[in-house]
């Protein structure tokens, strides 16, 4: 059983700093992709940044040069550094991650998409 757990939201002014974190655990063969998705009140839920196996990243227009996705490979941990908050930024943020799992014999490892559930980010003064 795969898990992912977020820590690291809280209140913050604006301009101020955050660094969520994602932890993922379980029977994990590989990470593909590793993201951070949000959902505003009243608001679908939206892509915020995404790192892949390759180390490839993809930002959301609103939060390009201001937030920043990583991993530490050794530990299975993301983080996401958000600066210069703003008050739009408040949301809940969710990690998410495709991961290979391993299979039952004789089937093969097979990817699953896993969740988080969630800490909140409140920007506000």
């Amino acid at each position: 059983q795969v898990q992912l757990v977020e820590s690291g939201g809280g209140l913050v002014q604006p301009g101020g700093s955050l660094t969520l974190s994602c932890a993922a655990s379980g029977s994990i063969v590989s990470i593909d992709v590793m993201g951070w998705y949000r959902q505003a009140p009243g608001k679908e839920r939206e892509l915020v940044a995404r790192l892949t196996s390759t180390s490839s990243t993809d930002y959301a227009d609103s939060v390009k040069g201001r937030f920043t996705i990583s991993r530490d490979s050794a530990e299975n941990l993301f983080y996401l550094q958000m600066n210069s908050l703003k008050p739009e930024d408040t949301a809940v943020y969710y990690c998410n991650g495709r991961m290979v799992v391993p299979g039952t014999p004789p089937f093969p490892d097979y990817a699953m998409d896993y969740w988080g559930k969630g800490t909140l980010v409140t920007v506000s003064s």
